[in-house]
C-alpha cells in the first residue's frame, strides 16, 4: 500500500451544520449567502438538494467516527484539491475523530481556494475544463486509516503541490450534461398548497470557480486501511424549478374544502 499525501484541516472547524448521516461521514451542502443547510428531497433511491444561481455553497464534511479518515470529495466530477477528474484513489481531506469541516472551495493553494457558486452549466468549472458530463453532483469517498504501529517522524514530499485546478479558460465551449444522481439526505413531506403545473425545466445547475478566499490546509500522512472505500456519499444538485419539473420535489395536492353544515350567520337577501 502506497503512501498518500493528503491535506489536513486547519482552517476553522464547523460544528454547528445540520449535517446528513453517512455511516462514517456526514455530508450536507450549506448555502453560505443565506447560512441554511439546504434540505434534502429523496427521489428512485438517490438524494437532491435543490441550488439558487448565484449562491455561494460549502460541502460540510462531519467525521461521525473515532479515528482519523480521509474524504476524497468530487464536484461535478471533478477533485476539489487537484482539478483531475475525479477518482477515489487521489488526493482528499483528512479529517481527525469527531472533526468536522465546510469546505468552500476548489483548492488553489494551502492557504486559497475558488468559491463554490451554483451557476449555469455551460459556466460550470467542470464544463469549461472540458468535462461536463458529470457536472450536478457532489461525492464524497470515504477511507479509514491503516493502524500504524510506529512513524518515522517525516512528512512526506508533496507531489500535489503544482496540481492545484487552473482558472477556467474563457470561452470555452461546454457540451451539453447527462444528469446523475445519488445522495445521502432525507425527504420531507410538501406542504399543502393550490395546485399549479409544473414549470419548465430549465438550463441545468453546475458549480462555478468562484473568487478566491482564504483557507489555509496543511499536509499530512494518511495510509488507506483499503484500496476501495469505504463508504461513498453523494449528493445531486440542480435549481428548485428543475426539480419540480423533473419530479424529484413534489408538487403538493390541495385540500380538499368539505360543505359545512353549520357555518353560521342569519339569512341573507339571496343575490340579484
Amino acid at each position: 500500500m502506497k503512501n498518500l499525501l493528503s491535506l489536513a484541516v486547519v482552517a476553522a472547524l464547523s460544528v454547528s451544520a445540520a449535517a446528513r448521516a453517512g455511516s462514517l461521514v456526514d455530508v450536507s451542502v450549506i448555502d453560505r449567502d443565506t447560512g441554511a443547510v439546504l434540505q434534502t428531497y429523496a427521489h428512485d433511491g438517490k438524494f437532491y438538494v435543490a441550488g439558487t444561481p448565484g449562491h455561494r455553497y460549502g460541502v460540510h464534511l462531519s467525521n461521525r467516527s473515532g479515528a482519523r479518515v480521509l474524504a476524497v470529495l468530487s464536484v461535478d466530477g471533478v477533485n476539489a484539491i487537484s482539478g483531475e477528474t475525479a477518482s477515489p484513489d487521489q488526493s482528499g481531506y483528512v479529517l481527525n475523530a469527531y472533526e468536522s469541516t465546510d469546505v468552500a472551495g476548489w483548492r488553489k493553494s494551502m492557504s486559497e481556494v475558488a468559491q463554490f457558486n451554483f451557476t449555469n452549466l455551460s459556466n460550470s468549472y467542470a464544463a469549461r475544463s472540458g468535462r461536463p458530463d458529470n457536472v450536478g453532483v457532489i461525492g464524497v469517498a470515504v477511507f479509514r486509516e491503516r493502524p500504524l504501529f510506529w512513524r518515522e517522524g517525516r512528512i512526506a514530499e508533496a507531489p500535489l503541490a503544482d496540481r492545484y485546478p487552473p482558472a477556467p479558460a474563457a470561452g470555452m465551449p461546454a457540451a451539453p450534461s447527462a444528469d446523475s444522481a445519488r445522495a445521502k439526505a432525507e425527504s420531507a413531506p410538501a406542504t399543502a398548497q393550490a395546485m399549479r403545473p409544473l414549470p419548465a425545466p430549465q438550463e441545468s445547475l453546475g458549480t462555478g470557480h468562484g473568487a478566491r478566499e482564504h483557507s489555509d490546509v496543511r499536509y499530512t500522512q494518511f495510509v488507506r486501511a483499503s484500496v476501495n472505500p469505504d463508504e461513498v456519499d453523494s449528493i445531486w444538485y440542480d435549481s428548485q424549478r428543475n426539480l419540480v419539473a423533473r419530479g424529484v420535489i413534489p408538487v403538493p395536492r390541495p385540500i380538499a374544502r368539505e360543505p359545512q353544515p353549520f357555518p353560521g350567520g342569519f339569512v341573507p337577501d339571496p343575490a340579484g
